[in-house]
């Protein structure tokens, strides 16, 4: 057996790799990806949750290495790393849960372009080194230094195909609106990467709609069975309009704000639909349930969502092809929310 499937054996047999093969990180390429940092490599990013690792800029990179990325990714890995372990996003639920949900990275600004991330056609799919790369390198992270083991300490029942690697661009050109990062307070010449605790991507599809309430209603219909038919009060969830729908809304002067609360009036059951055992098992909690003294006739409206900002929109996709997508978040107890980072320049 040559000895490079020897080394690549070791890094299975140490528990060190996502199950893929890795590159082996030698003292020159941690060396390069440090050098593209700009940092020192005993600069601590953050403590990796759930097991508190020391995520240094010398073990973000080794990782970064391991997963292929180029050295100048280096940077927003280690801006990913900092966004991730934020309470806010509450990695060591994420981590931890029997749920399914990853770290998807949304990459903002002109560092996009620079490196090539994909915000086209394919987004979500294989083909590019930075999206597979950069999004890999955050899960190796995750499991090296956060302790993330599937089956040890991550104990999803399903899991998805982003825990390998989950990571796009916006495809800003050809958005009408501003991009999310602009929306959240950095400006278009900031470089920015948000993190979101997302579950898989659901395709939505829609080649007859021509005006906006008409798409939005058929992306309504999609996002009301995230997570189940009967769950209500959920946090933070990707809208990914695609560039042919998202022209369609603008065209009707519809701003974002104007469609997050089409969506969240729209996404409302009444109490009576949403007892438990009724239509389904799940339904409103028992705590919720008693502030209605007689809730298998109540039709106040209960909000799938708990209030419009949980729903994030992004444009992204190929611009042929009138589809959408829809990015859950994950949101038991507390509950993730998205946030953003501004990547440094080295």
């Amino acid at each position: 057996m040559p000895a490079g499937d020897t080394d690549l054996d070791e890094f299975f047999a140490h528990g060190v790799s996502d199950g893929l093969p890795v590159v082996p990180p030698t003292r020159a390429r941690v060396s390069q990806a440090l050098e593209a940092s700009g940092r020192a490599g005993s600069e601590l990013i953050a403590e990796v949750p759930p097991n508190y690792g020391r995520a240094t800029v010398e073990k973000i990179a080794v990782n970064a290495v391991m997963a292929g990325c180029r050295p100048e990714y280096v940077p927003v890995v280690i801006a990913a790393i900092a966004a991730i372990c934020d309470p806010a996003f509450d990695l060591h639920g994420v981590s931890a849960t029997t749920n399914a949900p990853t770290p998807l990275l949304v990459i903002n600004g002109p560092i996009r372009g620079k490196l090539g991330v994909n915000c086209g056609a394919g987004v979500f799919g294989p083909g590019w080194r930075a999206n597979a790369t950069i999004g890999r390198a955050v899960r190796l992270v995750c499991v090296n230094l956060g302790g993330a083991r599937p089956g040890i300490v991550s104990m999803s029942t399903f899991a998805h195909p982003g825990r390998y690697t989950y990571c796009i661009g916006e495809h800003e050109e050809v958005s009408p609106w501003p991009s999310l990062a602009v929306e959240h307070g950095f400006t278009p010449d900031d470089s920015t990467v948000a993190v979101l605790a997302a579950d898989a991507p659901l395709t939505v599809y829609d080649q007859r709609s021509r005006t906006a309430p008409d798409v939005l209603a058929t992306i309504a219909g999609s996002l009301a069975v995230v997570e189940s038919h009967k769950m209500t009060h959920w946090g933070d969830t990707l809208v990914v309009l695609g560039p042919e729908h998202a022209r369609t809304i603008a065209d009707d002067g519809w701003d974002k704000a104007r469609i997050r609360r089409f969506l969240w009036e729209r996404l409302q059951r009444p109490v009576c639909e949403l007892v438990p055992g009724r239509d389904g098992g799940d339904g409103l909690p028992e705590h919720v349930l008693r502030k209605f003294p007689q809730p298998e006739t109540d039709t106040t409206p209960i909000p799938k969502f708990r209030e419009p900002d949980n729903l994030k929109i992004v444009v992204a996709g190929g611009t042929a092809g009138r589809f959408s997508a829809i990015v859950p978040g994950w949101s038991f107890a507390r509950g993730s929310r998205l946030v953003l980072r501004k990547i440094a320049s080295p």
